[in-house]
């Protein structure tokens, strides 16, 4: 502290009127050294917006199905994305022509094949040819990194709108190694961890650090619990758009058209008896099943972001705000233990701590790590996936971002002024964890949870 304010005074004798000009008590009071609150950005009450935010304006996803057995097992990839880039321009009504990038987080298909076909659905849902369109792969975090990097390039002035999306069919394009592996690979524990099956690296997670399988199968149940409450009372209808496909019947091979907008994977009759019958998937006397593990899903979301100044110009209803990403590396034999990382990181860079997070939308990629997280953090499991997770809902890979920030800021708009804050987190496989803290759309006005600050002694709070 006294350093920084050594510098602001020897800048000062710079910028202050020289003696000859100004009274010596002019010059005292023209500038004086002080210090300020820069680091604080959403630990003080705000009682103005700012233009420069980059906000929300829309959040939508599809359904979320089994593959090779859902409701999206004949549906292609590209037809699954169109209808909800369509629908964050058509429920915004804003002109397609606008957005200044499209980024989409996606992992299992080859990456030339997988753009070409976000660049198609592009087109279908009604983008013209001057609208770009790439793709982004960090694995399980794909979604959010695809929202993280589009909030980022508005920063920096790239352009002004963008949409960070979402995409898996898990149907079309399965979990597998294509090609040979480099046999260097041997020579270095750290490389071969990251080709562990995930299920390995859960079963690692579930050993070391003690979460059993009774435990495992009590958070899959709770997951297809509140999943199934969240449907039956329609809360889920504000973000998932309905797309118009067909299902194949294998045996015949005749096509019947339907109209796909419910989660299919959400069981809710699901018991802790029932799950206990099932057999571990990955390791002998392990405690990893299908039943506490996350779904493998086919699914697309979408999530429009502009400047806050440009949503106040179009007159445009503000979802949320992003507010701070974080991405982190952690062992890639236990994974899974991304988000326990991530999330105080993503957190601290905004100014806060965490017990001012209101909801958390933590991916449950498989319950021991889910499990772990939430005990390492210490976190209310009061307001962790209040309507469910990838347990019960599925876990699109590429898509699953997208859809908990869907599925989050709706949330936080449902809660109003209560809930002001809230968290997207998944671990990553190779390990990592990605994070990102988001503000509900009305939120930087005056709230009654919002913190004062009671001095003006430090330059920041990290600075402590």
């Amino acid at each position: 502290m006294e350093k920084a304010i050594n510098r602001q005074q020897v800048l000062l004798q710079h910028l202050n009127p020289s003696a000859s000009s100004f009274s010596s008590d002019q010059n005292n009071s023209a500038l004086s050294a002080s210090a300020c609150l820069a680091g604080d950005s959403t630990a003080y009450q705000r009682t103005n917006v700012f233009g420069d935010d980059v906000v929300i304006v829309a959040a939508y996803r599809t359904a979320l199905c089994k593959s090779k057995r859902g409701g999206f097992k004949d549906t292609y990839p590209d037809d699954l994305l169109a209808p909800v880039l369509r629908a964050v321009i058509e429920k915004t009504n804003l002109n397609p022509s606008d957005v200044g990038d499209i980024v989409v987080g996606t992992v299992l298909a080859p990456g030339s094949q997988r753009a070409s076909e976000c660049r198609m659905a592009a087109f279908y849902a009604g983008f013209p040819e001057t609208v770009p369109v790439r793709t982004v792969n960090r694995q399980c975090s794909s979604g959010l990194q695809a929202v993280a990097d589009v909030a980022a390039a508005i920063k920096a002035g790239f352009y002004e709108i963008g949409i960070g999306a979402g995409l898996e069919s898990m149907t079309t394009n399965p979990m597998a190694w294509e090609g040979s592996v480099n046999p260097r690979v041997k020579q270095m524990e750290q490389a071969q961890n990251c080709l562990l099956p995930m299920g390995i690296t859960s079963e690692n997670v579930a050993h070391r650090f003690g979460v059993t399988r009774q435990e495992q199968d009590q958070a899959a149940v709770e997951s297809h619990r509140k999943a199934a409450a969240a449907t039956a009372s329609g809360k889920f209808k504000d973000e998932i758009v309905p797309v118009a496909t067909k299902i194949v019947d294998p045996k015949t091979g005749d096509e019947k058209p339907v109209t796909i907008s419910v989660d299919d994977g959400i069981r809710a009759n699901t018991s802790v008896s029932d799950l206990g019958k099932l057999k571990p998937v990955f390791k002998k006397n392990g405690t990893t099943t299908a039943g506490n593990s996350s779904q493998v899903s086919d699914g697309a979301g979408a999530v429009l972001l502009m400047k806050r100044s440009v949503a106040m110009r179009k007159g445009l209803p503000i979802l949320g705000v992003f507010r701070t990403f974080a991405a982190v590396g952690v062992d890639p034999a236990i994974m899974g233990v991304g988000p326990a990382v991530a999330i105080p990181a993503a957190v601290k860079s905004a100014g806060l701590e965490l017990d001012d997070v209101d909801l958390f939308e933590i991916n449950e990629a498989f319950a021991s790590q889910f499990i772990y997280c939430q005990k390492k953090l210490e976190l209310d499991p009061q307001k962790i996936n209040v309507n469910g997770g990838a347990m019960a809902i599925g876990h699109p890979l590429g898509a699953t971002g997208a859809r908990c920030v869907a599925t989050l800021l709706h949330e936080m708009k449902r809660r109003g002024k209560d809930c002001r804050f809230g968290v997207v987190s998944m671990c990553i496989g190779t390990g990592m964890g990605a994070a990102a803290v988001f503000e509900r759309g009305d939120g930087v006005d005056e709230l009654c949870n919002a913190r004062k600050v009671e001095t003006h002694s430090l330059l920041s709070k990290d600075a402590r």
